[in-house]
C-alpha cells in the first residue's frame, strides 16, 4: 500500500492578524476628528498625544511621526486627492470618508516621506484592517499599489495642468492650495511666478515654535539659557522672541509654565510692538485690546503697558475665550481688566483709550502653516461674511480712542478684501460715517524688518519674514 503524499498548503497564505500600530491609529483618529467635527488639528492632536504618552504607547519619535502624518496629510490633501482620483475607479466623493482618510495617510507616506514604499503600503493596509475591516482593506491595498507606480514629481506631471495653460490651477495642484486662494494670495503679493511659488511652498512647511518673553516678567536671554540644549535661537525681529528647534517642548520651560512667557508667532509680536511704539499726542494711560482672545497679544500688550504705568482693558466677546485671556494675563505686573464684551457694541465710553488694537476675526489665510485644514474649509463667500464685522470693529475702535490716540487694525490674512480695503472703506465712509483719522506709517515701527511694502500699512509674509502673514494698519484719530 503506497503512502499518500502529504497535503500541501503552500498555495494559500495563512491569516495574519493585522498589527495595531498606535502611531497610525492615532493619526487616523485625528483626521476623523478634523473631518467629522470640523475640528482643528492643532487643537485635536495635543490631547491625543498626551493620552498616548500617559498610556506608555509613545516616545518622542512616535509623537513626531504622528504629527507629520496628520499635518502632512492635511496640508497636501488637495494634491493627494488629485492623484488618488487617478487610482480609484469611481469619483472620490463616492469613497467613504474613513476610507479616504486611510488612503490619504498612505499617500502621504508614499509620496511625502522617506518611509520605504513596501513599509508604507504594509503599514497602511494593516491600519485599514484594524479601523475599516478586511474587506475595505483590500480596496486600500489595490489603490496604494497603483500609487506606487510613480513618485510625487511623476504624479504631478500627470495630474497638474501645464503652467502656461492655467497658472493658478497648476500652482494649486502642485502646492496643494485651492485655486481661489492661489489667486487671492497672488493678487496680494504681486510680482511674478517665483514669489507666489515661494509663498505657497512656505505655507506647506512646518512652522517653528516661537516663544515670547513677556517684558518685565522674563527675558529672551532667560529662555535661551533654559532651552539652549534644545537648539533654541533668538527671534529674527522681535527682541522678546525665541525660536525653538524642531521637537522643542515649550511646556518644559519654567517661564512658560508660570505664564511669564508664552507661545506666540513673531508676526503677532511685531504687531503688538508696533502699536505700543506708535507716537502719541498727549497722555498714554489706558490701552484697549478689543478682540483679545485667546490672549497672546493681550499678554504682551499688558506687560508693555505695565512698564509705562498704563492700564490694559482686554475685551473678548466669547466668554470661554475671555477666560483664556484672563489666564494669559494672570500675574501681569500692571493694572488690567478682562471683560466679555462685543466690540461692535462697546462697553466703554467713546474716547476712553489712548491706544486700541483690534485683531479682527478673518479667514485665517495668513496662518495656513499652522492650520492646514483651513485652506480646504474656507470658501470665497466667507469673505463677505466677515466684511461687515471687520468694518464695524474698526469704526468702533476709532470711536473708542481719544483724539490724538492710535488704533491698530490687524488681521491674520493677506487677502486684499480683509486688509487695506477694510481700512479705506472706513476712512471714506463706505457703509457708515467717515472716520476722522489719518494713516501712520507703520514701517519705521518694525525697525530692521525688510520688505514691508510701500506703506503706510504693513504686510508680513511666511516666505519673506518667517512669520504668519499678519497685516497691520495704524491710524491716528484726528477729530
Amino acid at each position: 500500500m503506497s503512502q499518500q503524499p502529504p497535503r500541501r498548503h503552500g498555495t494559500r497564505k495563512p491569516y495574519r492578524r493585522p498589527q495595531k500600530d498606535p502611531v497610525r491609529v492615532l493619526a487616523f483618529e485625528a483626521l476623523r476628528a478634523v473631518d467629522e467635527r470640523d475640528a482643528y488639528a492643532n487643537l485635536v492632536l495635543p490631547p491625543l498625544l498626551r493620552k498616548a504618552r500617559a498610556a506608555g504607547d509613545f516616545d518622542a519619535r512616535d509623537a513626531a511621526l504622528a504629527t507629520e502624518l496628520v499635518y502632512g496629510s492635511l496640508r497636501r490633501q488637495g494634491t493627494y486627492d488629485a492623484i488618488l482620483a487617478q487610482c480609484v475607479d469611481r469619483p472620490l466623493r463616492e469613497v467613504d470618508p474613513p476610507v479616504l482618510d486611510v488612503l490619504t495617510l498612505g499617500a502621504h507616506q508614499l509620496l511625502g516621506t522617506r518611509i520605504p514604499p513596501h513599509a508604507a503600503v504594509s503599514a497602511t493596509v494593516d491600519l485599514a484592517r484594524v479601523v475599516l475591516g478586511d474587506g475595505r482593506a483590500k480596496f486600500v491595498n489595490a489603490v496604494l499599489r497603483k500609487l506606487t507606480a510613480h513618485d510625487l514629481d511623476g504624479w504631478l506631471e500627470r495630474v497638474a495642468p501645464e503652467y502656461d495653460e492655467d497658472p493658478e490651477d497648476h500652482l494649486g495642484v502642485v502646492h496643494a492650495h485651492p485655486r481661489w486662494i492661489v489667486s487671492a494670495l497672488w493678487d496680494a503679493l504681486g510680482g511674478g511666478r517665483a514669489g507666489i511659488e515661494e509663498l505657497l511652498a512656505a505655507d506647506n512647511e512646518r512652522p517653528e515654535v516661537t516663544l515670547v518673553a513677556r517684558p518685565g516678567r522674563a527675558t529672551a536671554e532667560e529662555l535661551l539659557a533654559a532651552a539652549g540644549e534644545d537648539g533654541a535661537v533668538p527671534g529674527r525681529w522681535s527682541p522678546y522672541a525665541v525660536r525653538l528647534a524642531e521637537g522643542g517642548e515649550p511646556g518644559a520651560l519654567d517661564a512658560v509654565r508660570e505664564g511669564r512667557a508664552g507661545v506666540q508667532d513673531e508676526g503677532s509680536q511685531l504687531v503688538a510692538l508696533a502699536l505700543a511704539a506708535a507716537p502719541l499726542d498727549g497722555p498714554d494711560r489706558t490701552w484697549l485690546d478689543g478682540c483679545a482672545g485667546p490672549g497672546g497679544k493681550a499678554a504682551l500688550l499688558g506687560a508693555l503697558a505695565a512698564q509705562r504705568g498704563a492700564a490694559l482693558v482686554a475685551s473678548e466677546k466669547q466668554p470661554h475665550r475671555a477666560r483664556l485671556v484672563a489666564r494669559s494675563l494672570d500675574g501681569n505686573p500692571g493694572p488690567y481688566a478682562v471683560i466679555a464684551a462685543d466690540g461692535t457694541r462697546p462697553a466703554w465710553r467713546p474716547g476712553a483709550f489712548d491706544r486700541v488694537l483690534v485683531d479682527v476675526p478673518c479667514t485665517g489665510l495668513g496662518a495656513l502653516r499652522r492650520r492646514p485644514e483651513a485652506r480646504w474649509r474656507r470658501r470665497p463667500e466667507d469673505l463677505d461674511g466677515f466684511a461687515p464685522l471687520q468694518r464695524e470693529l474698526l469704526r468702533q475702535a476709532l470711536a473708542a480712542v481719544r483724539v490724538g490716540g492710535v488704533v491698530g487694525y490687524a488681521t491674520c490674512s493677506p487677502h486684499p478684501a480683509e486688509t487695506r480695503a477694510v481700512v479705506e472703506d472706513v476712512l471714506k465712509g463706505r457703509g457708515g460715517p467717515a472716520a476722522e483719522a489719518e494713516w501712520i506709517d507703520a514701517r519705521p515701527l518694525m525697525a530692521g524688518v525688510p520688505e514691508l511694502g510701500d506703506g503706510p500699512d504693513v504686510q508680513l509674509w511666511p516666505h519673506l519674514h518667517g512669520t504668519d502673514a499678519m497685516y497691520l494698519a495704524l491710524l491716528r484719530r484726528t477729530a
